[in-house]
């Protein structure tokens, strides 16, 4: 077996391509991006040209990866196997915008360098995070129904999804998510029509309904029509700041529907939510600057808390967060904060503050299936990348059962993080 610290770094090449939206994006791994962006992300580098692709074009980025990073990476002869850290910090400190779109350089040419040496990626991530113990697939949680930004619907909350923590494993967790998604596309048909089963942007249906009891309700129907009751809980990602208008949440945004919230009775509508349905985590369920409605909420909250735009995976809206006692929960996006380093580092102090860490992708992904062994490497326990339709969203979850079974054929210890996390309402 060759000596994977001898590869240095010798060729940084990078092009233009498509993401799951068709819109372009830098391939030197490719990277996502999002539609409900926070103010407190990475900025993406766009060339702003209306005659090529409406302005969403990235050559700019793919010169300043060929012009500039790339000769600066090779002059330094990093190693590909174990300079990750420093290649990152190198690269912070070369791009202090954080403009040039640079996350993901290392990863993807060097889990082609360790999967030909026989060490897995997420084994190569878990080394680096310094984690120890048995191996934990994470519960996948679908997004099955799509509303806010994600889709042409009226619903305000941009995602509702399926967990199925009552699986045995991640491979019959995808199973029974798979079977409730099925399911569910009959019971929207029949209740809407065949013009009501397509899809968002994360694959999810998008059928038209405006309230939350709605999507919830189909989503309970659909479940005990699958044969999955109790196995199956849900999570809400209602993405807040999408419609926080003028100080107030106006869940009529996408309609001519006047229904502005407080706080306070938008906190009352989730409690009544968490009352009547098996919820188990609630994600941007206030805007991202909202921190008495956050700090007020989690006195109290009885699930799973997720900052998104409130964090940004971003130490320093981390710490703030925690000052505030404002969740309990990290969702992990790597193209937010723009290198693994940094992703990592936020993870170990989310679990240092005695938080959860979800990873998630973007809305608009890629076929890349990075964020699967992230999820195993880091043992978050949790991972939501879509639902299972669209190609992007699928790779994700064949990934993590091809883990699975590498696992299994190893040996090593290794067990799905269904009922092990104490999900609300499990025994």
């Amino acid at each position: 077996m060759a000596d994977h610290h001898s590869a240095h770094i010798s060729t940084v090449t990078a092009s233009q391509r498509l993401d799951s939206r068709g819109k372009p994006t830098v391939k030197v791994a490719i990277v996502p991006s999002g539609a409900s962006v926070g103010d407190y992300e990475a900025h993406e580098l766009r060339d702003g040209n209306a005659d090529d692709y409406g302005g969403n074009s990235v050559h700019q980025a793919v010169t300043n990866v060929e012009k500039v990073i790339g000769p600066a990476l090779i002059k330094q002869q990093f190693g590909v196997g174990d300079d990750l850290e420093k290649i990152d910090r190198f690269m912070i400190q070369l791009d202090g915008s954080k403009q040039r779109l640079v996350e993901f350089i290392l990863p993807r040419p060097g889990r082609v360098s360790f999967v030909w040496q026989g060490i897995p990626l997420y084994e190569f991530l878990r080394a680096q995070a310094g984690m120890t113990g048995p191996y934990v697939l994470p519960v996948p949680f679908l997004n099955v129904l799509n509303g806010g930004k994600h889709s042409g619907n009226s619903m305000a909350f941009q995602e509702f999804m399926v967990a199925p923590v009552g699986a045995v494993s991640l491979t019959h967790a995808v199973r029974l998510g798979s079977e409730v998604y099925q399911t569910l596309k009959s019971v929207i048909m029949q209740k809407y029509g065949a013009s009501a089963i397509g899809v968002g942007d994360e694959g999810g249906f998008a059928p038209p309904i405006t309230e939350p009891t709605e999507a919830l309700d189909l989503l309970m129907s659909a479940v005990k029509r699958a044969g999955h009751e109790g196995k199956v809980k849900i999570g809400i990602d209602p993405a807040a700041s999408g419609f926080y208008i003028q100080g107030a949440y106006d869940l009529g945004f996408k309609s001519q529907k006047q229904c502005q919230l407080s706080a306070a009775n938008l906190s009352d509508l989730y409690r009544s939510l968490l009352d009547k349905y098996p919820i188990i985590l609630l994600e941007d369920p206030f805007a991202e600057d909202d921190w008495a409605a956050w700090r007020k909420f989690n006195q109290d909250c009885p699930i799973e808390l997720v900052g998104d735009d409130l964090l940004a995976t971003n130490l320093e809206r981390m710490e703030i967060a925690k000052e505030n006692n404002a969740c309990n929960s990290l969702l992990l996006k790597i193209n937010q904060i723009g290198t693994i380093t940094e992703s990592l580092e936020a993870a170990r102090t989310a679990f240092n503050y005695g938080w959860r860490v979800f990873v998630s992708h973007r809305s608009g992904e890629t076929t890349d299936d990075f964020i699967a062994d992230l999820s195993v490497a880091l043992s978050t326990g949790h991972l939501k990348s879509g639902s299972p339709c669209r190609g992007e969203r699928v790779a994700k979850f064949n990934r993590l059962m091809d883990i699975e079974d590498q696992l299994n054929v190893s040996g090593l210890p290794q067990g799905y993080a269904g009922k092990s996390m104490g999900w609300r309402g499990m025994d």
